[in-house]
């Protein structure tokens, strides 16, 4: 990884990077294959030498570099580093970059030695829950903080289409294709951002994920049971599932399988990063509950992959970028259950809580009553928010629930 010129910003995560800067906590950027974690790593790694930081005490280790072996251990990371802080200024601090260090085997305890190395900052980057996990949860429990990266949010695409396409871009008119074709970093990369080349790329995001981060790393055996899955889950994310029901579409379609095999190729979707789930949950004490979870992909773009970019089912796109937006602001987020119907998010963040319905228009008089019913049924005084593209349906309830345009709510700068 180089630092090479003309990358763009993303102020949020290298705000949060520096915030941690002095802590003595290693830095662990968190987040799916392409997301964008090197650039961030790169800009990072910059912006140190722009503040005076001596070249030799920027020491950038990336096992994807040429030249690296491709079964390097901790015997050779260590050897790579020891090098490097040699040749590096110990009056001042070293800042040790890691860039998909989970490829180098036992890493996790030359990183827990470096940890003891006075004035040593570290930041490490991975691409799936396994890096938190096992051993290194053991050496580095408490050591260590979480910064989960994710694909693009509406507000930072719009600050690459506007420094790849000199495109100033209204929200209205940069939403659509946001929805439609997601927000991996990677698209800009591409010169001409067709249907055709989004697909392509998305697709070698998928294959790669999917066959390094899910099949290889767990011993799937069944890779076409696990390609099928997840596919049915993209294209139906917004639907509530149990295991028996995923088990059993599937053996509608001709395929073998147990619900503990779903349960556990769900989990390591989950583990590699390119699926969330929210678990549904009663508000009301009148409400039937047999728990089930709705999936959504980390990626609208990789969802209307698999179901070849329609436009048939918008409703349920733009409750999946809801719904990243969310995490990425830092809420916990369930589904709830009333007696009277479904809310979309319960989300909680500390003391906090916050419901929110999704609807993409809202000019029915009966859809507007439907999703208004399960709010106004709560008893308690928490915020309640729908969002909508509905511009011409805005406003506050006369029981106090707020309806906004989900395109402004997403630009909205209070992230955390």
């Amino acid at each position: 990884m180089g630092f090479a010129r003309g990358l763009i910003p993303r102020k949020a995560y290298l705000d949060e990077l520096e915030r941690w800067e002095g802590s003595g906590l290693i830095r662990v950027l968190q987040g799916v294959r392409r997301c964008g974690k090197s650039s961030i790593l790169a800009t990072y790694g910059s912006g140190l030498l722009n503040r005076g930081v001596p070249q030799e005490n920027v020491i950038v280790y990336d096992q994807s570099q040429w030249l690296r072996p491709e079964h390097a251990d901790a015997a050779y990371l260590k050897e790579a580093l020891s090098q490097a802080l040699d040749q590096s200024d110990s009056a001042h601090p070293r800042y040790v970059l890691l860039d998909e260090v989970q490829e180098v085997d036992g890493w996790e305890r030359v990183v827990r030695q470096l940890q003891t190395v006075p004035g040593c900052e570290i930041v490490v980057t991975g691409s799936n829950a396994f890096l938190l996990s096992g051993e290194l949860g053991t050496l580095l429990s408490g050591r260590y903080v979480r910064i989960p990266i994710w694909p693009l949010s509406f507000s930072e695409y719009r600050v690459f289409k506007r420094a790849f396409d000199g495109d100033e871009n209204s929200p209205d008119d940069a939403y659509p294709s946001y929805q439609l074709y997601g927000g991996m970093p990677i698209l800009f990369s591409l010169r001409n951002r067709d249907e055709d080349a989004i697909r392509t790329v998305l697709s070698s995001v998928y294959d790669t994920v999917i066959m390094n981060d899910v099949a290889l790393r767990t011993g799937v055996r069944d890779y076409p049971l696990l390609d099928r899955l997840c596919r049915y889950l993209f294209r139906t994310s917004g639907n509530l599932f149990s295991a028996n029901s995923v088990r059993n579409y599937l053996v509608s379609n001709g395929m073998k399988v147990h619900a503990n095999t779903i349960d556990a190729y769900l989990g390591a979707l989950e583990d590699a990063l390119i699926l969330h789930s929210a678990t549904q949950d009663s508000l009301s004490k009148k409400a039937l509950l047999n728990p089930r979870r709705k999936y959504y992909p980390v990626d609208t773009g990789l969802r209307n992959l698999a179901s070849g970019f329609s436009n048939l089912d918008t409703g349920f796109q733009l409750e999946n970028v809801v719904y990243l937006e969310l995490l990425r602001r830092r809420w916990d987020v369930s589904v709830g259950k009333t007696a009277s119907g479904e809310i979309d998010f319960v989300c909680r963040r500390g003391s906090d809580q916050l419901y929110v319905q999704v609807s993409e228009d809202l000019s029915s008089p009966q859809t507007r009553k439907r999703e208004l019913a399960p709010l106004n049924e709560l008893g308690d005084s928490f915020p309640k928010l729908v969002l909508t593209l509905d511009r011409l349906h805005e406003g506050i309830t006369e029981t106090g629930i707020r309806i906004e345009d989900a395109r402004d709510w997403l630009l909205e700068t209070d992230h955390r």
